[in-house]
């Protein structure tokens, strides 16, 4: 039976213990990206539905404004602008060929160039930054890309001048963070760097790692907790803004025992049984009391010492067989 089991050697390991914790999925404030419009007017279309995957520069919806007209003529003038200063130019450097006017004069018409076109850069980088069109039409572009995961705008609606409100929010999934509540008696034992399990509803059987990366140092009065938030990573997207997490915080106490995975335990009758190792003709079994089981780890506080050896796979048809089971 060699072949079928597995051995461990006992250790003495500090004590570890567990917080459970409950919390919410939440996107990552610093991988995500709130848009807003920046002009008033009505909504053509929308080009992304909630929940869609979108790409950085993609079109989110189409808006036509008669602020983007105002632009437009803006944009109309300074490109005037620009030929009639290029023609007062080339007439006053005739004449300052034919020693006509004087050098200053020249100057100024070229200042006069130099400014106008200044003026076409300044409402060229405009339309360009914005994403304006001719037809006084404004596209609204993903800054990033991610998933939409917040959509308050409608085709055909009238969005007003000065809109405050955001109209998209874009976020990165694969990194989520999870925010969970500490009561105030657990508060001691959250610290930055503490080690995390989150489960779901939705992936029962899935344990996702993760890590305390920040604790909010704020009592909620109402419900007298405090907030920790965990980051973790999400590589297949799995985890979904608003999902509901259970977390497990794991921490160390100040207490060294004799630890052993928790699957050599052999509970029967009420007590709990280890079979002890030496060599292929020597094996025993040994009664032990436990503090507790944390994860895949079980403390021991009485009948093993550090350095012996169990059998922590396959221990069960031994157990039988010394034991006339």
């Amino acid at each position: 039976m060699l072949g079928r089991i597995t051995l461990d050697t006992v250790r003495v390991r500090p004590v570890e213990n567990l917080i459970e914790l409950n919390g919410r999925i939440a996107a990552a404030a610093d991988r995500m990206a709130d848009i807003y419009a920046i002009v008033g007017g009505q909504v053509l279309s929308v080009e992304a539905e909630l929940g869609d995957r979108v790409t950085k520069g993609q079109t989110l919806a189409i808006i036509r404004s008669s602020e983007v007209a105002q632009f437009e003529s803006e944009l109309i003038d300074a490109r005037s602008d620009v030929r009639v200063a290029q023609k007062n130019l080339q007439v006053q450097q005739d004449l300052f060929a034919t020693k006509l006017i004087s050098e200053r004069e020249l100057v100024l018409a070229q200042q006069d160039l130099a400014k106008a076109e200044a003026q076409l850069r300044r409402v060229e980088e405009v339309f360009s930054i914005y994403h304006f069109r001719d037809g006084s039409v404004y596209e609204v572009k993903a800054p990033i890309s991610g998933y939409l995961i917040d959509r308050r705008v409608n085709r055909d609606v009238v969005l007003p001048a000065n809109q405050n409100e955001r109209i998209f929010s874009i976020a990165e999934l694969d990194e989520v963070w999870v925010l969970a509540e500490v009561y105030e008696s657990d508060i001691a034992r959250v610290k930055e760097g503490l080690p995390a399990e989150i489960t779901t509803l939705s992936y029962r059987d899935r344990v996702f790692p993760g890590t305390v990366d920040k604790i909010f140092n704020i009592l909620d009065p109402r419900t007298r907790t405090m907030r920790v938030r965990v980051k973790l990573q999400n590589p297949e997207t799995l985890l979904k803004p608003e999902m509901i997490a259970r977390v497990r915080l794991t921490f160390e106490e100040d207490q060294r025992l004799p630890a052993i995975p928790g699957s050599a335990i052999i509970s029967d009758n009420g007590k709990q049984y280890v079979m002890v190792y030496q060599d292929r003709r020597n094996i025993a079994t040994r009664q032990v009391r436990t503090l507790r089981t944390t994860g895949s780890s079980t403390w021991i506080t009485e009948g093993l010492a550090s350095g012996e050896v169990i059998i922590s796979k396959g221990q069960l048809f031994i157990y039988d067989a010394l034991n006339d089971r």
